[in-house]
């Protein structure tokens, strides 16, 4: 394992019913960096998140996270060391408020009778508050969720995210159903977000990769086919043919 990197996947194999989904030899990522994975589709994109995540076995190879070997950890363990997970849509309770949102989002809430019977502290609402701030939606608070558009119900989500101060966050196509000025917004925030957090993004939009300007690893056919700064990916012939389908 390298121990410069906050994540580190060595030598994995992923079987969905003799299906190879994931085949990878070594990636990893460092403390504090902000990487995208991109892939046509079927690349293994998922998969990977859902192997960090804990959401799925290997089928051979080992995992590693913040310096232990997370392999045979059930989910909500590797959640509980500080890995953060963001789906595609995001998942959000309509029927609460932005603060009630963020509230349940916090570590301890979801246990049923502090949500019914607990307070908030000062101390986590003003936390509350200032991430809302960030991604402006401090002026949302007391609005049900429902009333959000997507591009907030994205930043929402993100929000709850970062509430529960994880090490690393999975964030899967946070661009997708955006417009323009979202799309360029959520960027922006990604790469505020990367001073003081490791993230992982994966993404189809190649402006909004353009615009992150990060480290790209390019996967295909779970493998992984090339890793670097996206001119030199996007100029790779590997990456020109397993897109192009030459």
């Amino acid at each position: 394992m390298n121990s410069e990197n906050l994540v580190q996947v060595e030598k994995v194999k992923v079987l969905f019913d003799g299906f190879k989904a994931l085949d990878i030899e070594s990636f990893g990522i460092k403390e504090n960096e902000l990487r995208v994975v991109v892939g046509p589709n079927g690349a293994g994109k998922t998969t990977l998140c859902d192997v960090i995540s804990g959401k799925t076995r290997v089928t051979e190879g080992h995992v590693y996270f913040d310096g232990r070997e997370t392999t045979q950890m059930p989910e909500n363990a590797i959640s509980a060391m500080g890995v953060g997970r963001k789906f595609q849509t995001p998942t959000v309770f309509d029927s609460l408020t932005v603060f009630e949102n963020m509230e349940l989002a916090l570590p301890g809430r979801r246990r049923v009778f502090q949500n019914i019977f607990g307070k908030v502290s000062s101390d986590n609402r003003d936390k509350i508050m200032t991430t809302l701030t960030r991604v402006g939606l401090a002026k949302y608070a007391n609005l049900l969720s429902k009333h959000l558009s997507h591009g907030q119900r994205q930043w929402l989500e993100i929000s709850m995210l970062i509430v529960q101060s994880p090490k690393l966050l999975l964030v899967d196509e946070p661009a997708a159903g955006l417009t323009d000025e979202e799309t360029h917004l959520t960027g922006e925030l990604l790469l505020e977000l990367a001073g003081s957090h490791t993230i992982m993004v994966i993404e189809h939009d190649m402006e909004f990769v353009r615009q992150l300007n990060r480290t790209v690893t390019v996967l295909c056919e779970g493998k992984v086919l090339c890793e670097g700064p996206l001119e030199k990916v996007q100029s790779d012939e590997r990456v020109i043919e397993a897109y192009l389908g030459r």
